[in-house]
C-alpha cells in the first residue's frame, strides 16, 4: 500500500531524475535471481543527492509518526536501508539498529546489530521490495528478539503478487511511499519511455518470473 498518490508520484518523478530506477525494455537487466528485467532499482542512490534523500527521510518519517505512533527503535534492513533507516531515526530522534540476512560466523556472531530490549516497539525501513523474503527474514529476527513489529516502510515495490502473500502470511503490514504502477504513471507522463515500452514492463511485472525480452 503507498502512502498516497501525490507522494507515490513524486518519489517515481525524482527516482527517474537520479537514475536511482532505470527503465530499459529494449536491453533488459539480469538479477541475480536469474530473472531477465527491462527495470532496475538501486535506491542506494539516493543517499547521493541531498534534497531527495532529504525529502524521502521526511515522507518516511512523518508517515511513521502519524501511522504508528514514535516507535521505540527503527530497524533498517541491511544493507541497503542502512543509510535511509539511520536518517529516518535521526530525523525521528530515535535509537537506530540494524538486521544482517544472517548472523554473523565471527565475534559476537549478531544478526541485529546495536542495542534492543525485549518488548520495544519497532519499525522497519527497506529500500526496495521484490519477493519480500528478505525484508520478512529481518521481521523474523526482530521477532525471535521478543520485539514488537509494528510494521515496515520502503521506498518502493515492484508489487508483485507474490510480495502481497508474503505479507499478509506474515501478517506485516507494509506502505511503500510508491509502487510500479505509480512508476509507470509517472514515466509515461513525462515521456520517460513510450507506449510501447511501458505495454513491454507491464506484461513483465504480471509475470516476471517468465518473462522474455524476446
Amino acid at each position: 500500500m503507498i502512502f498516497n498518490k501525490q507522494t507515490a508520484r513524486q518519489t517515481a518523478k525524482v527516482l527517474l531524475q537520479i537514475n536511482a530506477i532505470k527503465l530499459q525494455p529494449s536491453a533488459p537487466f539480469t538479477w541475480a535471481s536469474g530473472w531477465k528485467s527491462p527495470i532496475y532499482c538501486d535506491n542506494r542512490v539516493v543517499l547521493s543527492y541531498p534534497p531527495v534523500r532529504n525529502y524521502i527521510r521526511e515522507e518516511m518519517s512523518k508517515f511513521i509518526e502519524e501511522h504508528y505512533g514514535k516507535p521505540d527503535v527503527i530497524a533498517g534492513v541491511a544493507t541497503g536501508a542502512i543509510g535511509i533507516g539511520m536518517l529516518v531515526a535521526e530525523y525521528l530522534s530515535l535509537p537506530f539498529i540494524y538486521v544482517r540476512p544472517e548472523a554473523k560466523g565471527h565475534g559476537r556472531k549478531n544478526q541485529i546489530e546495536g542495542h534492543i530490549e525485549s518488548g520495544q516497539n519497532v519499525v522497519v525501513v527497506e529500500d526496495l521490495i521484490s519477493t519480500g523474503k528478505s525484508s520478512l527474514n529481518a521481521v523474523k529476527a526482530l521477532k525471535e528478539a521478543n520485539v514488537n513489529v509494528k510494521g515496515m516502510v520502503a521506498i518502493f515495490s515492484y508489487g508483485f503478487d507474490v510480495a502481497k502473500e508474503n505479507f499478509e502470511t506474515e501478517n506485516i503490514t507494509l506502505h511503500t511511499l510508491s509502487n510500479y504502477e505509480n512508476l509507470l504513471t509517472e514515466a509515461a507522463s513525462s515521456n520517460y519511455i513510450s507506449d510501447k515500452e511501458i505495454e513491454t514492463l507491464s506484461l513483465w511485472n504480471a509475470n516476471p518470473s517468465v518473462w522474455n525480452a524476446n
